[in-house]
């Protein structure tokens, strides 16, 4: 579940790369290039051969500001021992490890001034079986507890915390219940629930049945069904190939552990867990001595101490709890090594198109307690070399080979008791192929073996790591919860847990080993690769026939149940699903509701957070933008182009034109070697294209679209970084014709992967172009529409090629030029920079070549018609992804913030209740985007569809009855106030505020939305009902689902286009 947590938590900065590549932000959409070269990090040390490079200050003891209570070791606090104190330079934080009197639970307290505090508590949580009993218990002990006896505490902290996180975590052998904030007062809330909810929950067979699984039967006459959040959420899951490959691979490679089976939850099995697995499970793990407990950030240590002895004591005093347990009934077994290979082979659903799925998959030698460091940092260098960018030599090889579409298999996993390495390639046409990729994995691993690595290539690799421990760059992932769960990788084994928070000396030792020579890399290809037999290769074979063959499976067992039952059993079942939504449907009771703690509205700033930006507007509608943020010695440049002018017939290319810049070379260098620089010289270079639109009153303002080259670099070295930009935009070569074919083919094989686990973002896009000409851009160049542009364009570079290099290069003269360029800087002193800004500025082309110069051509918004339309879009899923949406402006109203905080309301009560917790989808939730005024409706992993669509036509209704107390609005008030004032770190507070600039969103109108929030009343909620009375009639449907569950819907929605989301799918 998780990938390479040791040192760089690769698996949250994996996540942080899948947020730039979605361009998450409120009100804008980006196309983005894949990061295939990573942030890096440059070393002053020298491989023999190169020169030395710059420099990032290595963390020194530096003052901490927040105060740290003086302890000596033994010293006892608040029921705990301080066991071990220590400063740790490389996060600058003092790092304590307290352990308690009673149960031994240990308590890491991590005290600096990152003002973001994180808190998580985690068990160890092996499973016997694939019930997915620790899954369902992650969601269950959110449902209530001794203190706070509601429905969904979780959910009232939604609606009413400034949390920068909140959620939980099931892993192959842990769970973890990580919060976040910034907010003093906030935080320690949130710890209270949590701590409750962990601790003492209240657990009944209703829990396991809503979050887990229950029958449902409405009459005697109609058919039974299987409903549970938990159960639908991995029917979802199970429908991406992907994911089936994953957990297929770590389960045979550890068939006998509890590594061997599905922690999230098999849906084949999940209806097997009784009530009382479930308490026993939750009996044995979720005991103080079975916990561990993080802190970090700058609130007051004995708070935390406290805090933590109030359960700890309370737990104590409990009857019902048992007084102890022995820590090593949770210890993860050892998978004892295989002597010979392995094979597996399996079946996936999919369509008439679908392909083969291969991964070869190795169990390492070490267990993560035995490794030391430096084997480990080698080990995540290694990885990086293999596989980290388009031009790491493993990678390479497979995609040149043509054998398949894509890389994966994901790597080095270093999250589990014994390390694992994956890899593999997807969309291979023929069975016998998988065994030729197979034999290129083990070629290629041998060739590597035996010569001496690239200097560049091992260069830009240890840079690459180096950079992101260094910067530290999480996104919007808090840091706390990063370096926690980095921790978790020793501590969960009752390991050092301070170990994996150390690098600098495993570094040092490492660059001291490549320097003298020694073969570090070769002599662990042929330890933990070529000669260990400790390994499976993995197949799965498509199946067009078996997602119908196990809907019609589960079916018939549920057919045999009813007809095995007697009567009055079945008239017992009609009654538990009639009680069951009953109860369901409940309210909780003010007075309980009233015992959630919650921050009061005098608590919040109702000034907008602002971002210091100097603009400077030149010549030729040159802007530069400047930042002066503390960032670390690290400077961000954004350069924005114009591509408002491309002709329309060049639209869709834009993506892969993007994705191509860094990506084929030039006519000095070809794309490794260009790869290998942007790793050796720069942090990292990327392309992203952005859609949004002006601010305006009708939500209808001009289009923006600018193609976005995003760098990152030390401050010696943007002159580097400005040199490769400059070698790029003039240099660049489109005439390699088999390159701009495997990014077309791996670009396409990404976006139909994600179909399944992404539905709904492939259904709000849909959805929204069908009201916007920006969003209609977008959906040109991130949809379905871009979808089947794709798989065209591959036929076109195969069969026409010498039109798309010509079409790529007249997009590269549409696009660059100097003409309206914006150049974003976010450093503190822009002095240093801006000698490199005009140098690059002055060397680009004057003017680009417009549409409006061709004759032929016209810009690609002229002549758009949009129209909303129902249509349903049938994929190999044994789920759905319904939404309904109209436009708000369309329809007579004004977007004002008040209706902000109606729609956040809706989502986290009404839908969160009807589409989630009753209709048994995964999600149900609403959005109403401020600045085009276009109202979404938007389910997850839904079981429904006609059911979906009449909860959400009765929005309106449930808004124009509800009655809300000025309490209720300002807790509501709370929750939207902590969206808006999002944690960031300064590259998103620059870029952020850039995106600002560009759309007319100033300070002002942002204050004015705020204001108009603090203002809402109960009127303003009946206002968005009125709203949404004219979506409910007029408002279109889009559903990407199952083809029986769109074809029962097709009459009663209307449809009018039902089609397969790509081509083959049985419709």
């Amino acid at each position: 579940m998780q990938r390479h947590i040791a040192f760089v938590c690769a698996p949250l900065y994996r996540r942080a790369v899948q947020l730039q590549k979605k361009g998450e932000h409120p009100h804008a959409v980006f196309r983005s290039s894949r990061c295939k070269v990573g942030v890096q990090r440059q070393v002053r040390f020298t491989v023999p051969g190169l020169r030395a490079t710059a420099v990032m200050p290595t963390p020194t003891q530096a003052p901490v500001r927040v105060q740290v209570p003086r302890r000596e070791l033994g010293e006892k606090a608040f029921g705990f021992t301080l066991v071990r104190s220590e400063f740790v330079p490389e996060i600058q934080s003092y790092v304590r490890v307290y352990k308690h009197d009673r149960y031994g639970t240990e308590l890491i307290s991590v005290v600096n001034d990152d003002e973001n505090k994180t808190f998580g508590v985690a068990f160890r949580t092996p499973p016997s079986d694939s019930t997915g009993v620790p899954h369902i218990l992650e969601h269950s002990v959110l449902c209530g507890s001794r203190k706070y006896p509601v429905k969904e505490p979780f959910v009232e902290l939604l609606k009413t915390s400034m949390n920068t996180f909140l959620n939980a975590m099931t892993f192959p052998d842990k769970t973890c219940y990580p919060v976040a904030s910034t907010n003093l007062r906030d935080f320690y809330n949130l710890v209270d629930v949590y701590l409750d909810a962990v601790f003492f929950p209240r657990l009944t067979p209703d829990t396991l049945a809503q979050e887990g699984h229950h029958i449902e039967l409405d009459a005697v006459d109609q058919p039974m069904s299987i409903k549970g959040v938990v159960y639908n959420e991995m029917k979802g899951a199970f429908s991406s190939p992907e994911r089936v490959l994953m957990s297929a691979s770590q389960r045979a490679l550890f068939p006998d552990t509890t590594y061997g089976v599905e922690s999230g939850g098999d849906p084949a099995d999940i209806p097997q867990l009784t009530w009382e697995a479930f308490k026993s499970f939750y009996d044995r793990c979720y005991h103080p001595s079975n916990a561990r407990i993080w802190f970090y950030g700058d609130d007051p240590e004995d708070m935390r101490l406290q805090k933590v002895a109030e359960f700890l004591d309370a737990f104590a005093e409990s009857s019902d709890r048992p007084p102890s347990m022995d820590p090593k009934a949770t210890a993860i077994s050892v998978q004892k090594r295989f002597a010979e290979p392995r094979r597996v082979e399996l079946p996936y659903a999919t369509d008439e198109s679908g392909k083969f799925y291969t991964t070869v998959n190795w169990m390492l030698h070490d267990t993560v307690v035995s490794l030391d460091a430096d084997r480990m940092l080698s080990l995540v260098v290694l990885d990086h070399i293999l596989l980290g960018s388009s031009a790491a030599p493993l990678r390479k090889a497979l995609i040149d080979s043509g054998l398949g579409e894509d890389v994966l298999g994901g790597g080095l996993e270093s999250d589990l008791l014994q390390m694992t390495y994956s890899v593999g390639m997807k969309g291979i046409a023929q069975e016998q192929d998988t065994e030729r990729v197979a034999d290129l994995i083990f070629e290629t691993l041998r060739k590597l073996s035996s010569e001496k690595l690239d200097d560049n290539l091992v260069l830009a690799s240890l840079n690459t790591i180096e950079f992101r421990l260094r910067e530290n760059n999480t996104g919007s992932f808090p840091r706390g919860l990063a370096l926690m769960l980095r921790a978790m990788t020793t501590w969960l084994h009752d390991a050092d847990p301070v170990l994996m928070l150390r690098f600098e000396e495993p570094l040092k030792k490492l660059r001291e080993r490549i320097a003298s020579g020694e073969p570090v890399f070769q002599k662990l290809i042929q330890e933990e690769f070529l000669t260990n037999t400790h390994r499976v290769q993995v197949v799965l074979r498509p199946d067009p026939d078996y997602a119908k063959r196990t809907e019609e499976a589960e079916q018939a067992r549920l057919a045999a149940l009813k007809q095995s039952l007697p009567a009055a059993e079945i008239e017992k079942i009609i009654q538990e699903t009639q009680r069951l939504r009953a109860k369901q449907a409940a309210p909780d009771a003010p007075e309980d509701l009233a015992k959630v703690p919650s921050l009061h509205v005098s608590d919040l700033d109702r000034k907008v957070k602002t971002v210091p930006r100097h603009a400077e507007n030149r010549a030729e509608g040159v802007t530069i933008l400047s930042h002066p943020l503390a960032t670390n010695g690290i400077v961000y440049i954004d350069v924005g182009f114009d591509t408002t002018q491309v002709p329309s017939e060049l639209l869709p290319l834009l993506g892969i034109y993007a994705e191509s810049l860094f990506e084929v070379g030039t006519h000095r260098e070809d794309f490794v070697a260009l790869q290998r620089r942007i790793g050796r010289d720069t942090g990292g270079l990327r392309a992203a294209v952005l859609t949004t639109q002006q601010v305006d009153e009708r939500g209808d303002g001009a289009v923006i679209q600018r193609l976005f080259l995003r760098g990152k670099a030390t401050a010696n070295q943007v002159a580097s970084l400005f040199d490769i930009l400059t070698d790029v935009l003039h240099e660049i070569k489109f005439d390699d014709r088999e390159r701009i074919r495997q990014l077309v083919v791996e670009e396409r094989a990404g976006l139909e992967t994600r179909l399944v686990p992404s539905g709904h973002v492939m259904t709000a896009s849909r959805l929204k172009a069908q009201y916007r000409r920006s969003d209609w851009v977008n959906e040109q160049l991130n949809g379905i529409s871009y979808l089947r542009y794709l798989r065209a364009l591959q036929k076109r570079v195969e069969q026409d090629w010498d039109q798309v290099k010509a079409d790529l290069e007249r997009l590269h003269q549409c696009v660059i030029s100097r003409q309206g360029v914006i150049v974003n800087v976010t450093y503190p002193q822009i002095d240093e920079v801006m000698s490199h800004v005009d140098a690059f500025l002055e060397a680009l082309p004057a003017r680009a070549l417009s549409a409006a110069a061709d004759t032929n051509a016209a810009p690609a918004l002229d002549g758009v018609s949009l129209r909303p339309m129902n249509e349903g879009l049938v994929i190999p899923a044994r789920v759905n992804y319904v939404g309904k949406a109209a436009n708000l402006f369309d329809a007579g109203f004004r977007v004002h913030g008040a209706l902000l905080l109606a729609a956040r309301y809706l989502s986290n009560t009404y839908l969160w209740e009807e589409v989630r917790v009753r209709g048994g989808a995964y999600g149900g939730f609403c959005r109403l985007d401020p600045r085009t005024g276009t109202f979404l409706f938007l389910s997850y992993r839904d079981p429904n569809v006609e059911k979906t669509v009449d909860i959400y036509d009765g929005a309106c209704d449930f808004l124009r009855r509800i009655q809300l107390s000025r309490d209720e609005i300002d807790k509501s008030i709370i929750g939207i106030i902590g969206d808006m004032d999002a944690y960031e770190l300064p590259d998103a507070k620059g870029f952020n505020s850039a995106l600002r600039y560009l759309t007319g969103e100033t300070d002002e109108l942002r204050q004015k939305r705020r204001d108009e929030i603090f203002s809402a009343r109960i009127e303003d909620f009946r206002r968005l009902a009125d709203a949404l009375a004219q979506v409910r009639e007029h408002g279109s449907v889009v559903v990407l689902g199952a083809s029986e569950s769109i074809r029962r819907a097709e009459s009663c929605l209307k449809l009018e286009r039902v089609e397969p989301a790509l081509p083959g799918t049985d419709v």
